[in-house]
């Protein structure tokens, strides 16, 4: 079998995402193995196309998916002594002419301004694409101004993201899973392609690992999630919703539409902060009738260790998944009854659609 192959494409990663990093090459490498074993061999030179890609128009051509190479050093993340960063790229003319991914984690703001710095001077090195994978999107809900005197710190970081310099090929993408609100899109200029992936397909494969005889039913804890991520689950015959009444002088969860009644209820939420809502919406399904509750969201971000009090809940969580979006997930993960769900797949999925498909 003859193959063309091109050159890898490099990655590289802030150091709090060096697992994720590694958890999407591997991704790669397994679908990339495994098509390959797949492929029809090309029969004669004329189906290269003069660029030297394979000619997808003949009729025994194939693609070869690209192999990524992760440079986990690739880059020193230093410090002066006042704080500020002192950065450095190894062998940096090896960037010029090359496909570059960049996986980000803006967790803190203490990180944004050393990892923007990066993320601007590669394109400058003449890479022919950048993308950038930005799994949590920080500032996502405080996306919109209800009062005059707030600030939209959403469409604040996507204005910062939007001045990442043109490549070769063009605008840089920025891809982001399961965003706050769909409508963030349009605070990004017109310089750089978001694209807004998701991250429920792990747990649907979770879901279908269940044995504990208990029908199904996803809830959502607001309209909101409900409006997010309902088309995403057809497949399961009972979706309930909860949402936030006022009651006196404060507002308490309600069941809106359903009935959990027999079920294993799945709460399904993009983000975490405190953790009350998914509480406050655990007790009031077991007491309409399920039989028990777990959850599922996206970003764990749970300051000030919110998520010790699902460790020690008054209300059982069977499971509760959550993914490595954001680094101290994977701490968090070793205490019951959380469970981490790796974004690597996902991200491989979502690169080799396209990306790093060798036409």
């Amino acid at each position: 079998m003859n193959f063309f192959p091109s050159r890898p494409v490099l990655l590289f990663a802030h150091p709090s995402m060096d697992e994720l990093a590694k958890a999407i090459v591997l991704s790669c490498e397994a679908s990339r193995n495994d098509h390959t074993r797949q492929l029809t061999p090309c029969t004669s030179e004329t189906e290269l196309k003069k660029d030297g890609s394979v000619d997808t128009d003949f009729p025994h051509s194939y693609h070869v998916r690209r192999e990524v190479r992760y440079l986990s050093s690739g880059i020193k993340w230093g410090k002066f002594q006042d704080g500020f960063p002192n950065l450095f790229i190894d062998n940096v003319k090896g960037v010029a002419g090359r496909d570059v991914i960049f996986v980000a984690s803006f967790h803190t703001p203490e990180v944004i301004f050393e990892q923007l710095s990066v993320i601007y001077a590669i394109p400058r090195y003449l890479a022919k694409s950048f993308t950038l994978i930005l799994p949590y999107f920080p500032t996502g809900t405080m996306e919109r101004v209800d009062t005059e005197g707030q600030i939209a710190t959403a469409n604040t970081l996507a204005q910062l993201l939007s001045s990442i310099p043109l490549t070769a090929r063009g605008p840089a993408q920025i891809v982001i899973f399961d965003i706050h609100a769909l409508q963030e899109r349009f605070y990004f200029c017109d310089t750089v392609i978001p694209r807004l992936e998701s991250a429920v397909s792990l747990l649907k494969a979770e879901l279908s690992l269940l044995a504990d005889g208990h029908p199904v039913a996803i809830a959502f804890p607001d309209d909101g999630a409900f409006k997010r991520f309902h088309l995403m689950f057809k497949d399961v015959s009972k979706l309930l919703v909860c949402n936030k009444v006022r009651e006196n002088d404060k507002r308490v969860v309600k069941l809106k539409e359903g009935d959990p009644t027999g079920c294993h209820v799945v709460i399904v939420d993009d983000l975490v902060q405190t953790g009350g809502t998914l509480i406050e919406s655990a007790k009031v399904l077991l007491k309409s009738g399920a039989k028990c509750v777990s959850a599922y969201v996206t970003h764990a971000v749970f300051p000030n260790n919110s998520w010790k009090k699902f460790v020690s809940s008054e209300v059982p969580f069977q499971n509760f998944w959550i993914t490595d979006s954001i680094p101290h997930a994977l701490e968090i993960s070793r205490h019951r009854p959380f469970r981490l769900l790796s974004l690597g797949s996902v991200i491989a999925n979502a690169l080799l659609s396209y990306d790093l498909r060798n036409i």
